[in-house]
């Protein structure tokens, strides 16, 4: 193809409305989108997928217990009816804050407002070997390679008669004790239990067994201690082999070796322990702040810009009474600081003073599997069958598209009451050795 007709893709008329540019379209980029529907602007969204994934349920598309379909929503269709909203497919590079200008994977576009919600990635903190071996999950792609992991190594296991490499292909560790992590560890042990019996009649489930570790001292850090301890409760009643105070210091595909020395033989390392920011290149390394992410004001301008905004996870809020070193990188934060950014950008057009932002804690929450979850509101705690109903109502009124939600819904009762997931496909067939 012409580069000149990419490039000549990416441009949009200059009508003489100001032009907003969202770089990223996760829970922050859409709601802020969302609140800009009926000024007179041009928004322009930039993200390298063309549609938005609900990343809390990315692990039971891994664990085939939701279609992928479920959990994604195409941009163009969220906002088909916003006249002066356009989609572009592509990689934002670099910002050039002193010409407006941000350079592209398909061409560059000025801007008037830019608007960087580009998410967190995943922290290997340094270590390079865990980051070409270990298995990630954040996006849609990773949860179906990891779901492609899972199935495979269970045909592999079928193929071979040596001990060793039986128990590599069926052994999992997953190395982080927050939400994630809890939640994959879980619906890994429900797969075991319910059902490969089922699909591997000639395997011994016996050998397949499922690591939890957790550098800190609990897990679900961030909830109540009795969230935390409920949590292990389940996960032990459910077979799951948790290890607290205790991190992993490599990991060469094969083996994971732990700071005290120990070592365990796995094929499938999965790794759920940290995120850092993902800004873009070209902002001042004085905006920049601990875990990569841009310093933001109380009206989540980047600081030492006046047109330049972040939300979310890639934006730290410091100072504040109750989070001084920022907000939790979670979904809450970034939904609220888009909303309200939507309201201060239609004031800043107007020339009218913007209001600073507030967070609202909402709660947190986790599920361990079935009738069994820990939930954490402002003034109410609680845990198992009521706590699983909360987890599950709340999740899937969140869930973006009435179609997903009816689908989420009927896939979950299906599995509730058949003990069976129905989506345990391999998708693709790359060269792989037992």
């Amino acid at each position: 193809m012409n580069p000149d007709l990419i490039t000549a893709r990416t441009r949009i008329a200059d009508l003489g409305d100001p032009r907003i540019i969202v770089i990223g379209g996760g829970f922050g980029g859409i709601e802020l989108v969302r609140g800009l529907k009926n000024l007179k602007a041009q928004v322009v969204l930039f993200d390298k997928y063309n549609h938005h994934t609900f990343q809390p349920l990315l692990y039971q598309v891994a664990t085939s217990g939701l279609e992928t379909s479920s959990i994604v929503f195409p941009f163009r269709k969220r906002f088909s009816d916003q006249t002066e909203f356009y989609f572009r497919l592509g990689e934002v590079n670099q910002i050039k804050p002193e010409e407006n200008y941000i350079e592209t994977s398909i061409g560059g576009i000025k801007y008037d407002y830019l608007v960087i919600a580009t998410g967190a990635a995943t922290n290997f903190y340094g270590n390079a070997e865990l980051e070409k071996n270990a298995m990630a999950m954040k996006n849609i792609t990773d949860a179906i390679k990891l779901r492609n992991r899972i199935i495979r190594n269970m045909e592999f296991a079928l193929l071979t008669d040596d001990n060793e490499v039986m128990n590599s292909l069926m052994d999992y560790v997953i190395v982080g004790g927050g939400p994630t992590g809890v939640e994959l560890a879980g619906a890994l042990s429900e797969l075991k239990h319910n059902v490969f019996p089922k699909d591997y009649k000639e395997l011994d489930l016996k050998h397949m067994d499922i690591h939890l570790v957790e550098a800190g001292p609990r897990l679900l850090n961030g909830m109540s201690e009795a969230a935390s301890e409920k949590a292990l409760k389940y996960l032990n009643q459910m077979g799951v082999k948790v290890h607290l105070n205790l991190a992993v210091k490599s990991y060469d595909g094969y083996s994971v070796e732990f700071n005290n020395g120990e070592k365990l033989i796995s094929r499938s390392l999965i790794w759920a322990a940290g995120v850092k920011g993902n800004p873009i290149q070209g902002l001042s390394e004085q905006s920049i702040a601990k875990g990569n992410r841009l310093k933001v004001d109380e009206y989540n301008r980047v600081k030492g810009y006046d047109n330049i905004f972040a939300i979310g996870d890639v934006a730290v809020m410091e100072g504040g009474v109750k989070f001084p070193h920022g907000h939790p990188m979670m979904a809450q934060p970034a939904i609220q600081q888009g909303r309200l950014l939507a309201k201060n950008l239609k004031k800043l057009i107007a020339k009218k003073q913007m209001k600073p932002f507030k967070y609202k804690d909402l709660g947190s929450m986790a599920t361990v599997g079935r009738n069994r979850a820990v939930v954490d509101l402002n003034n109410f705690r609680t845990q198992g069958f009521f706590a699983w109903y909360i987890w599950m109502f709340v999740h899937l009124i969140s869930i973006m598209g009435f179609r997903n939600k009816v689908f989420t819904f009927f896939s979950w009762v299906w599995s509730y009451f058949s003990y069976d997931r129905s989506n345990r496909l391999i998708i693709g067939r790359p060269k792989e050795e037992i």
